[in-house]
């Protein structure tokens, strides 16, 4: 087994098809499957399930799979190490939560892009979960996320503390038990959120069954339909801050045991750090 075909196998497991990876990979189709067919002999066991739509993996191929990213994985990182020479430069994948990016950020990646303009800087936002899962699949150098978080294959440093309140439009009377927004429609984020599980948390606790969840998708969303009145949400105070002083939304406070929120930035334990990396987490310090 050799990286060429390992790297044709993970080529074929990621598109589902011999023929979709034989036009990425611009071999002939007879090709890749001689050389899946010689990879699975190799080994002695089935990779695949073959299937009109395509090829789907066994067991034992999603097993392979695995081991491949690693491997390649680690030989991205090795090639990074060695052609380090502590210049912050080349490309640098930060994600966050939306809500964080909006304001706790701006100020950070300014003075980052300033006194490193050679890093190729890319920030993707999500949720909390889809942040950790980008962090130990290797799609992300670091993420911010809501804490505590207990992963045995990441660091995490505290950065912020966010202070959590629920908003409503300006109308709406002064919320003195959680009992009283039981007949209100909840704006949340999607699944994976750590504000909207601390919500959760909180009318579980309370045995309150919200008359409705709906979903969104952005953080603009959620405050403009609070704003035109169509439910409530829980945000930290920093994101909605000014849209309170200005008026146009009213807060309420909720209890301390769900009202603050540590965000931490974490990265990979074992993996090489790269001079761009730390520079950008000794930037959070600043």
């Amino acid at each position: 087994m050799d990286l060429h075909t390992l790297k044709i196998f993970q080529t074929v497991a990621k598109k589902g098809s011999i023929s979709q990876a034989a036009r990425d990979l611009q071999y002939a189709q007879s090709n890749i499957t001689m050389k899946i067919q010689q990879l699975e002999s190799d080994l002695q066991t089935t990779l695949f399930y073959r299937h009109n739509r395509g090829t789907a993996l066994t067991a034992k191929g999603s097993l392979l799979l695995t081991y491949a990213e690693k491997i390649f994985d680690l030989i991205e990182e090795t090639q990074n190490m060695m052609t380090d020479d502590q210049t912050p430069k080349g490309p640098l994948v930060i994600g966050s939560m939306e809500t964080t990016a909006a304001v706790r950020l701006p100020s950070v990646l300014s003075k980052y892009h300033k006194d490193f303009p050679e890093v190729d800087l890319t920030l993707k936002t999500g949720s909390t979960e889809e942040n950790i899962q980008g962090v130990l699949q290797y799609e992300l150098d670091g993420a911010f996320v809501a804490g505590p978080i207990t992963h045995p294959e990441l660091i995490q440093k505290e950065v912020f503390e966010e202070e959590l309140v629920l908003i409503t439009d300006t109308k709406h009377p002064p919320i003195s038990s959680i009992k009283d927004i039981q007949t209100r429609t909840m704006l949340v984020f999607r699944t994976g959120c750590s504000y909207r599980e601390k919500l959760e948390q909180w009318l579980h606790q309370e045995r309150v069954i919200p008359n409705k969840i709906m979903e969104f998708g952005t953080l603009d969303a959620i405050v403009g339909c609070v704003f035109a009145g169509l439910g409530l949400s829980m945000l930290p105070l920093s994101v909605v801050a000014k849209h309170i002083q200005e008026g146009t939304l009213r807060q309420h406070s909720i209890p301390n045991e769900y009202g603050l929120v540590k965000t931490i930035f974490i990265y990979r334990k074992e993996r090489y750090v790269s001079t761009s990396l730390i520079k950008f987490i000794n930037t959070l310090g600043d």
